[in-house]
């Protein structure tokens, strides 16, 4: 059976990513099909073959790839997946629109619906640096596009979805239903520490719907120690907003980043995600999570098992969950069992007889 996988652009390493990784390592002799793909930006480099449409050749892919949206929707159709038996697809916004074999199938690892069409469409609108006028003129194509990512969905034989918050959005968008499987996270890598803890702890990528803003206000506010790991576009800015309680330590080692884990009081996670896996790593260090009590979050903090949730996104929210926040409530050993439900051979394992069945259906 030959198999080919399917990617929505490779031009940053995050979650998505992660589950490509081990979608590959699944399935080694599998080439990926991408819109484009920056090597530099992946460590370790993918060992699999990546195979990047003609998008890749436009000399301002990489740091303006919004402009090549007109383009996405055939380019993505472009591929040539005519000689594979199964096409998997790991999609936020593109790949389910691939075109396959009628008699191929095509799984969909869901990692949600289209943000900027269907959730967020005002707010990626107003975040773009462009004209006023193409502000005006981007709507109307959006919508001609939420017409298309509708026809690719359905294309898609089965979908999964990371989570069941993606679950209920494919439902609702798509009118499909979805099984859920949970991105792999790394649990082996963690483990507990007996060291004091001695700082809170949130990081990431820093970007503005992180709301890293929430943490800096409250913490500013609080006076409590603070560790934020990761680097992006608002590094900066809160670098400046920042009282000297608050400690930016930039981008760290894995080797790193386990020991922050380990030590910290609790780690901090004020976003609605599609699933989240840094707040599962924390829990993989046995580690409490304050978290906002909304999307893939409701799924993983489980209310005075594995941490606690507040439930109004703002740094007035965040501090009333901290001082209410007591870490001799909770059990490390506990919180890393919990954990491993998400790790990667639970994964692998609940993949490949998904697969299997759906395969053996298909037949």
């Amino acid at each position: 059976m030959k198999i080919a996988l399917v990617h929505d652009h490779l031009t940053q390493d995050g979650g998505a990513e992660r589950v490509l990784r081990v979608l590959s390592s699944l399935y080694p002799a599998a080439p990926i099909y991408t819109l484009a793909y920056r090597p530099e930006r992946f460590d370790p480099k993918l060992t699999a073959t990546v195979r990047a449409s003609f998008l890749d050749h436009f000399p301002f892919t990489l740091w303006k790839f919004e402009w090549l949206l007109p383009f996405m929707p055939a380019a993505t159709e472009h591929y040539p997946l005519r000689e594979y038996d199964m096409v998997i697809s790991s999609s936020s916004s593109m790949a389910k629109g691939v075109l396959t074999r009628t008699d191929a199938l095509h799984i969909c690892y869901c990692h949600t619906p289209t943000r900027y069409l269907w959730t967020e469409m005002h707010e990626y609108v107003e975040r773009l640096r462009i004209p006023g006028i193409a502000k005006r003129i981007l709507p109307l194509y959006l919508s001609r596009l939420r017409q298309w990512d509708r026809a690719a969905a359905d294309r898609v034989d089965v979908f999964v979805a990371n989570s069941e918050t993606v679950r209920a959005r494919i439902k609702k968008f798509y009118r499909r239903d979805a099984e859920v499987i949970y991105p792999p996270v790394d649990t082996h890598l963690f483990s507990i520490s007996e060291a004091p803890k001695t700082y809170f702890l949130a990081g990431g990528r820093i970007m503005a719907y992180k709301r890293f803003d929430l943490i800096v206000d409250a913490f500013n506010r609080l006076q409590l120690p603070l560790k934020i790991f990761g680097s992006g576009p608002m590094l900066e800015v809160l670098k400046a907003r920042a009282k000297p309680n608050i400690d930016f330590v930039g981008r760290v080692s894995d080797e790193e980043k386990v020991r922050l884990y380990q030590d910290c009081i609790a780690f901090i996670h004020p976003q609605e995600e599609d699933f989240g896996i840094v707040p599962v790593e924390a829990m993989a260090a046995g580690r409490p999570v304050i978290a906002y009590g909304k999307g893939g979050a409701t799924e993983t903090v489980i209310e005075s098992e594995t941490g606690t949730l507040f439930h109004e996104q703002t740094w007035e929210g965040l501090v009333d969950a901290l001082v209410r926040f007591d870490e001799r409530r909770f059990s490390p050993v506990a919180i890393k069992q919990f954990a491993e439900r998400f790790s990667r051979t639970a994964f692998e394992e609940r993949w490949k007889a998904f697969v299997s069945e759906q395969y053996a259906d298909r037949r």
